[in-house]
């Protein structure tokens, strides 16, 4: 009866038409009352214990370890079929924000390029002009320029630099801040230049090939830019199946329309535009737990289209493939445990697991499970192991913005490993905001995942995702502003309850491009 009387509650702004809508768009009254009311009432922050370091959470390694567990893969993986998950459907807008930025605020007429960068201390820009002839694109931009303007060899250097910065990020011109980041040219190599797409397929063919005899990579994509990314596949096709133990399958998908999420105005009622229609906005990147969910393999690869590096991809795959061996050493573990409780349960020393648990998968058990009746330990340990399972590479925190590993105490008071971020915790709240402080390590998204049980039968893995660990972001949309649900990250709140075991890699091993000037650092340039 009281969810009915929620649910009607936060329903009362919407007309039949509005109700119409919601209908066409596939999306549930359920879950947009849901949302007006985390949206209202706002989201319990994350509750820090401390943070996971070295010993106490995260998994340290020699290089003989490391060397070990990737031997393991290769020796487990022609039994198990392997995947390589790739969210990238991100545009590259934030990459080019300062060059975007600076279009619009130069005046050209009356003012040099070096008055506007003291006027504006704009030291990316800087950067920028001072090594364009390092980006891969160099050439493609003076090609384009030359066609267009002829005579632009013999403008003064404002105005050069003026029309180089248009030609790459204009929609007139070649458009890049408004293209996907994986299809852009990042590395340029002797014989061609290299995009993400092409980087991720020379890491895949090293070690995403299992026993279907195929390198299997996926891609999450908007539906316009498909064609972009299929194109770039097709032509690298012939070049790494023959360097690959079998046959390329590229698939796609793209984030359901389903997971949309309501905006509201900032006192709580649903935006509408200016024709007023209710407005739904694309629910970030943890919706792809369900494009996740929808694949079917033994061991999936997690990895970001924007972290990749030139030159070193075989060292970037050793890494990869002993995290595989740690996520299969780990699993195999799992499975004996659960295999044995099924089969002959009055055999097994259930004291003895539980020690495993905590010193192995450094899983919370609870200190009074010594005085469990066996009955209750066997399903107390059962509901603890058959779970998904996920081996997260951590690189040592360097100050790069973003999530990090820490021990977090959920409402019930029961400790887990998770990746937080900032926006999640209440850093006004002192000891909260220390805490956050002092973690040593950060999330780079370098993930090996098992999402099958001991049975063989896949996870519902929308069934482990903790719905109160989203977050509420603040946009505008023509000029007004709005409120609006994003979904628990994909490696945050949608795998909360995986088992999750964090281990430290190296830096080498996190080379993200977040602006278009990290294509200047020593990973993205030839070596």
């Amino acid at each position: 009866m009281e969810k009915i009387i929620e649910l009607e509650n936060n329903l009362t702004d919407f007309s039949p038409e509005d109700l119409i809508q919601i209908e066409s768009a596939h999306l549930s009254l359920d879950r947009i009352s849901k949302q007006i009311d985390i949206l209202t009432n706002g989201i319990a922050k994350t509750v820090l214990d401390r943070p996971a370091t070295s010993g106490d959470g995260i998994i340290t390694l020699t290089y003989s370890q490391y060397s070990d567990f990737a031997a393991a893969f290769d020796q487990n993986k022609q039994s198990l079929k392997l995947q390589k998950f790739v969210p990238a459907s991100g545009a590259a807008t934030r990459m080019f924000k300062f060059l975007s930025e600076f279009l619009a605020e130069y005046d050209l007429e009356n003012e040099s390029i070096n008055a506007f960068m003291n006027r504006k201390n704009a030291n990316e820009l800087r950067v920028f002009l001072a090594g364009k002839k390092e980006f891969p694109f160099y050439d493609q931009v003076y090609e384009m320029l030359a066609q267009n303007h002829p005579d632009f060899r013999e403008w003064e250097r404002s105005k050069r630099s003026y029309h180089f910065i248009k030609t790459l990020i204009d929609a007139e011109f070649l458009d890049f801040a408004n293209k996907p980041k994986g299809i852009l040219p990042f590395h340029k190599y002797k014989s061609h230049i290299a995009t993400p797409v092409e980087e991720h397929l020379a890491e895949a063919i090293r070690y995403s090939c299992g026993s279907d005899g195929k390198v299997n990579l996926h891609f999450t994509v908007t539906e316009d830019h498909k064609v972009h990314f299929e194109k770039i596949v097709e032509q690298a096709r012939q070049i790494f199946e023959t360097q690959a133990c079998g046959v390329l399958d590229v698939t796609y998908s793209f984030q359901d329309p389903a997971t949309d999420t309501i905006a509201v105005t900032p006192d709580n009622k649903p935006f509408r535009d200016k024709k007023g229609k209710l407005v739904f906005r694309p629910g970030g990147h943890g919706a792809l737990i369900q494009n996740l969910n929808n694949l079917d393999a033994d061991v999936i690869f997690i990895k970001n289209i924007d972290n990749v590096i030139q030159d070193h991809v075989d060292t970037i795959a050793f890494y990869k493939k002993a995290l595989g061996g740690i996520m299969i050493e780990s699993q195999n573990r799992i499975f004996e445990c659960l295999k044995k409780l099924d089969q002959n349960p009055s055999a097994v020393d259930l004291d003895e697991i539980s020690d495993v648990i905590r010193e192995k998968l450094n899983m919370n058990v609870s200190e009074d499970f010594r005085n469990f009746t066996t009955e209750y330990k066997i399903q107390y340990i059962k509901r603890l192991l058959d779970r998904p399972i996920r081996v997260c590479g951590m690189v040592k925190n360097e100050g790069e913005p973003g999530g990090g590993p820490f021990w977090v105490r959920d409402q019930n008071g029961i400790l887990s490993l998770q990746i937080v971020e900032s926006s999640q915790v209440d850093l006004k709240e002192q000891r909260q905001a220390d805490i956050f402080a002092k973690s040593t390590h950060f999330n780079p998204v370098d993930l090996v995942c098992g999402i099958k049980n001991y049975r063989g039968e896949k996870f519902d893995l929308t069934q482990y995702v903790d719905h109160r660990s989203g977050f509420i972001v603040d946009k505008t949309k023509d000029g007004k502003p709005l409120k609006s649900y994003e979904l628990p990250g994909l490696w945050n709140g949608a795998m909360a309850k995986w088992i999750t075991l964090f281990v430290e890699v190296p830096l080498i091993t996190f080379n993200p491009v977040k602006t278009v000037n990290d294509l200047l650092k020593s990973a993205h340039q030839p070596q």
